[in-house]
């Protein structure tokens, strides 16, 4: 079987098996203030242009999400997203679970607006019941979206810009940020996304780490105490020299951009490949996560040798399903499933 349905299928790029080999007998300090994690900082910083910036090392997307959005709202507010975000689709309700509801917003392709979310914030404060209902206390979203879609710098500066204006922060879930930065169709550098939110994270677990995220928070007013909230939440790993070890790797000889540029010629070429032969996508093919839409017994007959994902149905004969590249995907494995388009 040949999957295609996530792509955090495979372990992690080899230098980082390597690394972890070479310092298995090393002694240091726990809970992510090692050397290593200072080093994966340093570089980390240097990557999004942002010297100031604080860097913390959490274990997965869960837990980044859930610790940057507690320490954040009060008990009284929510987060506001698109209905397909992570945070309201893809976590068992892990941020309800903690007291804060997600505010959505519909979207049709993954992506929030500025002017859905100032008009949001202007109905909750001009509506007829303020204080009865949950105020929206921080605006989420990921790059890329759960769509496989990107913003444009223009969109995210004035999604900024907004999120400003109404004195609330902007969190990106960067999960796959290094598919979104690597795509043809990306207008945005890791610099434009430390300069455009207050806080974001760097996704390893789906770009060439076993595990691991790292959480980067630019704005002053979200530092403090910030690691009391990763240890409450779970977050904190007591050999947190493995993910310092993890990121030192993927932030050195620019192996994060490298490890995804391969995904997206991957996915560009299976993009193609679909294309080519008359296929559609529900949505814009833009990064790694590719949807297109199949006949069922299309789906049926590659369902016997490859692994993806439905979606939703079309009509009677035709469904969504989605393709996901990933950092390690074999040219041959894109080639035998156009073979077989």
């Amino acid at each position: 079987m040949i999957r295609f349905d996530s792509d955090y299928i495979e372990g992690c790029i080899p230098e980082i098996l390597e690394a972890l080999q070479n310092t298995n007998e090393e002694q240091t300090i726990g809970y992510g203030v090692d050397p290593h994690c200072e080093n994966a900082r340093a570089l980390i910083r240097k990557a999004v242009g942002r010297a100031d910036a604080d860097v913390h090392f959490l274990v997965g997307g869960t837990q980044a999400n859930i610790t940057v959005i507690t320490s954040v709202l009060k008990h009284y507010q929510g987060a506001v997203c698109a209905v397909t975000g992570h945070i309201n689709e893809h976590e068992t309700g892990a941020l309800e679970a903690c007291g804060h509801k997600c505010l959505t917003i519909q979207s049709d392709n993954g992506t929030l607006t500025a002017q859905q979310v100032d008009q949001l914030i202007y109905d909750h404060y001009h509506g007829s019941a303020v204080e009865h209902t949950v105020q929206p206390g921080l605006v989420y979203i990921s790059f890329p979206t759960e769509l496989g879609t990107l913003y444009s710098r223009k969109q995210l500066e004035d999604l900024y810009a907004v999120c400003r204006k109404n004195n609330i922060p902007l969190f990106i879930d960067g999960a796959r940020l290094g598919y979104a930065l690597a795509s043809d169709k990306n207008d945005m550098t890791m610099q434009d996304i430390a300069n455009n939110c207050d806080m974001f994270y760097i996704g390893g677990t789906k770009v060439g780490a076993l595990f691991g995220e790292a959480v980067v928070i630019t704005n002053p007013a979200y530092k403090k105490d910030f690691r009391y909230n990763i240890k409450q939440r779970g977050g904190m790993l007591a050999k947190g020299r493995l993910l310092g070890i993890q990121f030192e790797q993927l932030f050195t000889d620019d192996r994060y951009m490298k490890v995804s540029r391969h995904c997206m010629d991957m996915a560009k070429k299976l993009a193609d490949g679909f294309a080519s032969r008359g296929y559609s996508f529900a949505f814009e093919a833009e990064t790694n996560q590719l949807f297109p839409i199949l006949p069922d017994k299309k789906a049926e007959e590659l369902a016997k040798e490859f692994a993806f994902t439905p979606w939703g149905r079309v009509d009677e004969n035709h469904q969504i399903f989605r393709f996901v590249t990933s950092f390690m995907t074999k040219p041959e494995s894109v080639d035998r499933l156009i073979e077989m388009l």
